[in-house]
């Protein structure tokens, strides 16, 4: 399985957008499941359903922070280059999605921002793009870590 195939499934199993797509890369952030969903946890609908970043970019971000940034190096060069890989992969989103904002992504469904989650039923699968959102900050992280040099076939057998 993918792991946009696992980000789309865990937002399907219940879990938010955010969520799912960090559990996806959990083998090489290596945060605890538990510990990977607590710090994801606020960031589903768009930051607690307030609609703003869409939940999946911000799982992407978390991930690639987790797994890019070297807490060791405390320099204005590696907080840049992070910025730039952050920029990189937000403006991917944008391009295949048209937005990485979570009220425009859900244009054409009433989203509100009431702090009530929606229960998951088959008639909001059906009119959310979100499980499809999931896969592709997965995909987009997935390439951009192979293109780095972070991904092979190797390690993936691992």
């Amino acid at each position: 399985m993918t792991r946009a195939e696992k980000a789309q499934e865990n937002f399907k199993s219940g879990l938010n957008c955010s969520q799912s797509v960090l559990l996806a890369f959990s083998d090489l952030t290596g945060l605890k499941e538990e510990r990977a969903l607590q710090i994801a946890a606020p960031f589903g609908g768009g930051m607690g359903r307030m609609r703003e970043v869409c939940g999946a970019v911000s799982g992407m971000l978390m991930a690639a922070g987790t797994i890019l940034y070297n807490a060791k190096n405390l320099t204005n060069a590696e907080k840049s280059a992070m910025y730039a890989r952050v920029q990189e992969l937000m403006n991917t989103f944008r391009e295949r999605n048209g937005s990485y904002i979570c009220r425009e992504l859900l244009s054409g469904v009433r989203a509100d921002s009431s702090p009530v989650a929606e229960e998951r039923t088959e008639q909001y699968y059906k009119k959310r793009p979100c499980p499809l959102l999931c896969s592709d900050a997965a995909d987009i992280l997935e390439s951009y870590l192979r293109r780095a040099g972070v991904l092979s076939e190797e390690t993936e057998k691992e």
